[in-house]
């Protein structure tokens, strides 16, 4: 079984909107946790949207992880190694770019009403102008 990657069942494309201070607050998860955690964000994203695109962002940075983790207990002796930090620093600052201005959505604008467009009031019927049996 596949999952749908840009509809869903009902038709409507898959979208996920989110405002400044969600954005913001999985930066502050990703640089809080010193890039140990920087995978949940695309996972969530993955999960909400279903795009292939965002299996492969959680998936390169889920593989980040597995790679830098080992990295880092074998040069744990030392100084460091500054190659391991040079990396570190690019996958972070490249997590926080993705997740502040290019993995959600752009709001999208309410359609407002016309200038003088008539509604009606709420609860109540809408009838149809005119004589209907003429037509």
């Amino acid at each position: 079984m596949t999952m749908p990657t840009t509809t869903t069942a009902a038709g409507a494309e898959r979208r996920l909107a989110g405002g400044w201070a969600q954005r913001i607050g999985w930066g502050f998860l990703v640089w809080g946790s010193l890039g140990l955690l920087v995978w949940v964000p695309f996972l969530y994203v993955a999960i909400r949207r279903g795009h292939s695109s965002d299996w492969a962002a959680f998936a390169s940075f889920a593989l980040y992880e597995c790679v830098t983790l080992p990295w880092a207990v074998m040069t744990a002796d030392g100084d460091g190694d500054p190659y391991l930090g040079i990396a570190i620093m690019v996958s972070l600052l490249t997590a926080t770019g993705m997740l502040l201005f290019a993995m959600f959505d752009k709001q999208l604008p309410t359609a407002q009403p016309t200038y003088g467009a008539i509604g009606t009031p709420q609860g109540q019927p809408t009838y149809q102008q005119g004589y209907p049996y003429g037509r």
